[in-house]
């Protein structure tokens, strides 16, 4: 506001003087010319009638000459006082609507109005550096689930953009650097019903100085971002940054799955993404030679984790100095189909196209899948704008980075019990279990988004289950499960883990006994997590399920039962 009201103030500063000269010589011009009354007696003018009359004179009002009629001196000044006033009310509002219309001074209100928006949040919210693909799909997602979000980005376009999108909450949005931390703060950052920052810019720089400014000035603030090198990688983790997302590294875990344990990658796949891959998919064939074409940070962090899993591998880049040390290599770019022939594409099941150039990567599939028609085709879309050709380009997985970073977030705000579960599936079980699992889910959810949400049993997030141990009663995992408008029926969700105590029980029974402070990871249609709210907060409800009787002995709670 003080920038705003100074800006104005230096602005208008000439155009204020004019008027306020031009006003002054027109009033004392009036004090002392002389004039004559309705006696013809000699008078002057003071100085209220001077003021008054050439404040409607100078606005061009005209009520007539006051208070008698003028004579032809006075008429004279008046003439001349009519041309001065409205040239120096013209000039005055010429400056004005030329600052109005000035970039800068519109930024600056934008960002008061902003600022005031965000001040007046009275929910919890994320604040969300970077609204390019990553950022658009975190937002629609959160808003989705009725969470308010706050965005900041660099780019004009893409702020536009957030505001023509058609969202069912409002969400604040300003076009300004979110690596400055007066921005940030104006965006929140210290607002006490912020919850958490999102880094999530084009740029690792950007997104490293945010993860500092949010430590430094909000210590217990949950930070995420994303990084695209192993450098900014180390320094985020280094200072207490909560998330940090490699999409190259996410990706190549994410796929190296597909080729060693199918049926874990598709429970990694249906817990982190929403257009989960479906059941079919498994029985691809996916065990045997893989061709990785690039040798980049992408490619890197594939063959490392191929490699570990004892995928039988051959790299094919542009650039042999980089592959050399390799056992199997062939230099090239994978475009021709000499090299895929040299690389052993007739008998691979699978190639990744994984270049930083969209279109080398098509051309890589496309010849691929002429030589090889049953190989496995997984793409790397560098460039968002090319979704609508790589949707047509029939690869069985497109790997874009915004949207493996969106997804990886998305599921670490759902809860942190997710990565809790993925790691010790990975580490604890065998591919036969994930079979099992992927099953239940399958029978649970069908074709529909699986979602994932978690409960730790306390006064804040279940109040209902904790005064019924106050009570004395022994409550079991399946009250979760049971449909508040209908205990008979069971609703679309089942347990994956309870943590309890540092102890991990994965796939737990619905009959197992509760007790407070145990975290528990549900899965299931999402409308099953909103009426288990009813029965966790709700002490009412949870006697209904319980016991099949309502608590309370109101004259509604009557009529509902008998409904």
């Amino acid at each position: 506001m003080n920038n705003i009201l100074y800006l104005l103030l230096r602005r208008l500063r000439t155009p204020l003087i004019i008027l306020i000269v031009v006003y002054s010589i027109s009033v004392l011009g009036f004090v002392l010319i002389p004039g004559l009354d309705d006696q013809g007696n000699l008078y002057r003018m003071d100085f209220f009638h001077a003021v008054y009359f050439v404040s409607f004179m100078g606005s061009t009002i005209g009520f007539g000459e006051v208070p008698y009629e003028f004579t032809p001196a006075q008429r004279m000044w008046t003439l001349f006082s009519i041309y001065a006033t409205v040239i120096a009310w013209l000039y005055g509002i010429g400056t004005s609507l030329a600052l109005l219309q000035e970039p800068m001074f519109g930024r600056m209100l934008r960002r008061r109005s902003f600022k005031a928006e965000v001040k007046k949040i009275n929910e919890p919210f994320y604040l969300v550096c970077g609204y390019g693909v990553t950022g658009s799909v975190i937002v629609r997602q959160l808003v989705r689930r009725d969470v308010r979000v706050v965005v900041l980005d660099h780019n004009s376009d893409r702020i536009d953009a957030l505001e023509m999108d058609e969202l069912s909450l409002p969400v604040p949005a300003l076009c300004a650097d979110a690596a400055l931390p007066d921005v940030l703060d104006d965006a929140g950052l210290q607002h006490p019903n912020c919850i958490g920052v999102m880094a999530v810019t084009d740029t690792d720089q950007t997104n490293l100085s945010i993860a500092i400014a949010s430590k430094l000035l909000c210590s217990d603030r949950m930070v995420i971002s994303r990084t695209e090198s192993d450098t900014t990688t180390s320094n985020l983790k280094s200072f207490g940054t909560d998330l940090v997302v490699d999409p190259f590294k996410t990706y190549a875990e994410y796929l190296s799955l597909a080729a060693h344990a199918p049926y874990m990658h598709l429970v990694y796949d249906w817990i982190h993404n929403p257009f989960h891959r479906p059941l079919s998919s498994v029985y691809q064939r996916t065990k045997g030679r893989w061709i990785i074409c690039g040798h980049g940070r992408f490619g890197r962090a594939l063959y490392k984790a191929f490699d570990e899993s004892d995928v039988d591998l051959t790299v094919v880049d542009i650039d042999g100095s980089k592959i050399k040390d390799l056992p199997l290599q062939v230099t090239g770019v994978g475009t021709e189909a000499v090299t895929l022939s040299e690389a052993g594409v007739m008998d691979a099941v699978g190639i990744v196209a994984g270049t930083p150039n969209d279109a080398d990567n098509l051309s890589i599939i496309m010849t691929a899948r002429e030589m090889n028609p049953k190989i496995l085709t997984v793409v790397r879309q560098n460039i968002h704008a090319n979704k609508l050709v790589y949707r047509n380009s029939r690869a069985d997985f497109i790997m874009e980075p915004g949207r493996i970073i969106a997804n990886r977030i998305l599921a670490h705000v759902k809860s942190p019990l997710v990565p809790v579960f993925i790691e010790e599936m990975l580490q604890q079980h065998d591919d036969v279990w994930a079979h099992t699992l992927i099953n239940r889910m399958s029978s649970v959810v069908g074709e529909n988004e699986l979602d994932s949400w978690a409960f730790t049993i306390n006064e804040e997030e279940t109040p209902a289950l904790m005064e019924a141990f106050e009570q004395g009663t022994e409550l079991k995992l399946s009250l979760f499960f049971k449909n508040p408008h209908n205990r008979n029926r069971n609703l679309h969700a089942f347990p994956l883990m309870i943590r309890r105590e540092g102890r991990i029980d994965m796939l737990p029974g619905e009959l197992d006994q509760l007790q407070p402070g145990d975290e528990i990871l549900i899965c299931g249609l999402n409308k099953a997590n909103r009426r288990m709210q009813w029965t966790v907060n709700n002490y009412n409800v949870l006697q209904y399920i319980l016991t099949g009787n309502d608590a309370s002995n109101s004259l509604l709670s009557r009529l509902l039962q008998k409904t």
